[in-house]
């Protein structure tokens, strides 16, 4: 099972537009790993993506990602899904189309039903951006939990009652990774999460200070939306996961690629994703 994480930003990617702080600058100098793009990642084994936020063709591109036969949804977050229009680059080729010859290798896109009825309100004045892809064969639509792909299990677990997020459950042999990118506090109770090889996992805020000197007081709202470094540990030790990697890291955390290097000697089996880290 080859798992490579593409996309390790957050709802922001690093460096941030217009910003001039030391962790974009340095990011808009040395690129990746010190940059980068939306949450996202790519599992090699019958290639499926998980997510297309904005800047995925980028993410793809430094990947050295050579095909996609599947995209899975987590939610329809934009930071998540503005990317869509991968579809069309994908598979759309105007010239062929022009004399009747239409794509014959549609993506599967995959996801629980009440994210694929998110994402298909999602468009322009036209419609839905989804029904537009589908409509011109780029795309076929799946709404369902399972799926096995070469020797790879995917199981698609909702994290809310709603079941408009949905957590991945990767396995094969004796081998089983989580993959749970965003709102996913709090953690959904499920015996399937035990004794996991791999929780990748995102919406963590790292550390008390913050970008700018921001000091993180005990009080603040964003501590009930977002897990902090004492939640992670307890997930860890509560499901005997093995190892985490926190992914989804937001540049306004402030901290560079080497500040996460440096932090993550503190934690025992805790580690910080990047572009193109492979698992």
């Amino acid at each position: 099972m080859k798992i490579k994480i593409i996309g390790s930003g957050g709802c922001v990617s690093t460096p941030k537009p217009c910003c001039s702080c030391k962790v974009c600058t340095e990011a808009r100098e040395k690129g990746f790993p010190y940059a980068r793009t939306g949450c996202s990642l790519f599992i090699e084994d019958g290639k499926v993506l998980i997510d297309t936020p904005e800047d995925i063709n980028y993410a793809l591109n430094h990947g050295n990602i050579d095909h996609v036969n599947y995209v899975l949804y987590s939610h329809m977050d934009p930071d998540h899904t503005m990317g869509m229009r991968l579809f069309e680059q994908l598979k759309m080729d105007w010239l062929n189309s022009s004399i009747g010859i239409k794509c014959n290798d549609p993506v599967k896109v995959i996801s629980l039903k009440a994210v694929m009825d998110d994402l298909k309100m999602q468009g322009t004045k036209y419609g839905s951006a989804l029904a537009y892809y589908a409509s011109c064969g780029l795309i076929t639509l799946h709404e369902e939990n399972n799926l096995k792909v070469e020797n790879v299990c995917i199981e698609i677990v909702p994290a809310n009652v709603e079941e408009s997020v949905a957590t991945f459950i990767f396995t094969e042999d004796d081998k089983k990774i989580i993959y749970a990118p965003c709102d996913v506090k709090p953690f959904p109770e499920n015996d399937k999460f035990q004794n996991t090889d791999t929780l990748i996992i995102g919406n963590t805020i790292i550390g008390d200070i913050l970008k700018n000197g921001f000091v993180l007081e005990h009080g603040n709202p964003l501590r009930d939306e977002l897990f902090v470094m004492d939640e992670i540990i307890a997930l860890k030790e509560k499901y005997h996961i093995k190892k985490v990697i926190i992914t989804h890291i937001e540049e306004d955390w402030g901290k560079s690629y080497d500040d996460y290097l440096e932090l993550q000697k503190e934690y025992d089996g805790i580690y910080f994703a990047y572009d193109g880290m492979e698992v």
